[in-house]
């Protein structure tokens, strides 16, 4: 038979040991939030508004926050390398004559800058796969202006059909253009690789 004060030692301890394991489950909780917080703040700062559409388009944050982690994890693994001055200067030259036919051929200049944009993507390493996968490689290092290729691409494909007004075709343009300057200048993004 135990005497009380055994009893009573037994239940201190007891009491202790959950207040202990209380304790040490909050100070886990806390820790694990902590770091959620921390890659979602990171996420939002490296992505920006592309962040803000992963949301939108996945529902949920944290599928989003998965699906950005994949893409920076995927692109991670690809080549993607800077573009040499004679290759930007090439390019650049490219650029103003898809400019110029843009007076006379709106709708072909349009398709011109949609291929030359790739062209450049494929030059630097970005993988030619699907326009969706593309803009996700390029939203790693551009997620700034990877929203300006989306809008371009749909106006270009809307301009395929022959009905699409000149303002919208020069938006287009516009579009490409934020996306090429970044694509053809874009010295910082691989040299942190």
């Amino acid at each position: 038979m135990k005497s009380t004060l055994e009893r009573e030692l037994n239940s201190t301890c007891v009491v202790w040991l959950v207040l202990a394991v209380v304790v040490v489950a909050v100070a886990l909780a806390a820790v694990w939030l902590s770091r959620r917080r921390r890659r979602s703040d990171e996420l939002r700062d490296t992505f920006g508004p592309e962040y803000d559409r992963a949301v939108r388009e996945h529902g949920e944050r944290s599928d989003a926050e998965r699906e950005l982690a994949a893409r920076a994890e995927r692109v991670e693994q690809l080549h993607i390398r800077s573009l040499s001055e004679d290759e930007s200067a090439h390019f650049a030259e490219e650029w103003r004559g898809v400019q110029t036919h843009f007076v006379d051929d709106p709708e072909l200049a349009i398709a011109e800058a949609d291929e030359l944009v790739a062209e450049v993507m494929q030059t630097r390493g970005y993988p030619m796969g699907n326009f969706e996968q593309r803009a996700a490689d390029v939203s790693v290092d551009h997620p700034r202006v990877v929203e300006n290729y989306r809008a371009a691409h749909a106006i270009a494909s809307r301009s395929a059909t022959g009905d699409t007004p000149t303002e919208d075709l020069r938006q287009a343009m516009v579009h490409y253009r934020a996306l090429f300057d970044q694509l053809i200048g874009a010295q910082a993004t691989t040299s942190r690789r």
